[in-house]
């Protein structure tokens, strides 16, 4: 279950059962723990739709930034603008985030 407004990015992948209730930025794979938790990426569905080994690499360094360096979201967004310079799907994970009205899922 999603709850009304979130938004869920391109390439994310759902796990079943999972409840989100932020939103989910592309590429990320969400599995179930009560709420669900991100998880990821989806780097198989990715290379399914011909992303390259590069792209696939600074998404998951974005994801790294955003989930995994215990930042803040303020310091996580000041390093993905930095990895974005080089990657359009960086600077797509990026955009999204930014437009959000909703709390990101984290």
């Amino acid at each position: 279950g999603v709850h009304q407004f979130c938004r869920i990015g391109a390439h994310a992948f759902i796990g079943m059962g999972a409840f989100v209730n932020g939103d989910v930025p592309p590429y990320l794979m969400v599995a179930q723990e009560g709420y669900g938790k991100p998880r990821g990426i989806n780097s198989e569905g990715l290379k399914r739709r011909g992303f390259d080994s590069d792209r696939i690499g600074a998404i998951k360094r974005a994801y790294r930034a955003l989930y995994m360096s215990g930042s803040t979201l303020d310091e996580a967004r000041a390093r993905l603008a930095e990895i974005a310079r080089e990657s359009a799907d960086v600077r797509a994970f990026l955009d999204f985030i930014e437009s959000g009205e909703r709390p990101l899922l984290r």
